[in-house]
């Protein structure tokens, strides 16, 4: 991992491009509460400080964050966000209900996990996985693009 830093921002991460970060926060689950936290951070462990920027259109993002319960109706739109970014696109799955389903695993309309149905790069385990957790998400998804 390459890291700079500067005056102003603090340590960053050299992804080698600039990348944008897609969160998908379906306000399901407790997960949603911890990506924020960690989005919305104002410590030394910042995204922003990492060199990820927050962005809410899919077409401008290389990293889609998936957090919470993914339902089997709201599928289709976390899909279509998916479809919509550009390449090189990576998913990082956060917390137990988008990784496996969580405590509703075995109900009818809830998809067991994100990565039957999308290629989850890195998976961040937790119910809910704390703040720094998600950083770390991300510091092994730069080892991979680095890679």
């Amino acid at each position: 991992m390459t890291v700079s830093t500067s005056a102003e921002r603090g340590p960053r991460l050299d992804w080698g491009t600039t990348f944008h970060i897609t969160v998908l926060d379906l306000g399901l689950a407790c997960c949603g509460v911890e990506v924020m936290a960690a989005l919305e951070g104002r410590g030394p462990d910042d995204l922003a400080a990492l060199g990820v920027e927050p962005v809410h259109d899919g077409g401008e993002a290389h990293v889609l964050i998936v957090s919470g319960t993914v339902t089997d109706v709201m599928l289709p739109a976390v899909i279509a966000t998916y479809e919509e970014m550009p390449e090189p696109r990576y998913v990082l799955s956060v917390g137990a209900c988008s990784n496996t389903g969580g405590p509703y695993w075995d109900s009818y309309c809830v998809t067991k996990g994100i990565d039957q149905v999308l290629p989850v790069h890195v998976a961040v385990p937790g119910c809910p996985p704390r703040p720094e957790a998600l950083i770390e998400g991300l510091v092994a998804l730069h080892g991979l693009v680095a890679s």
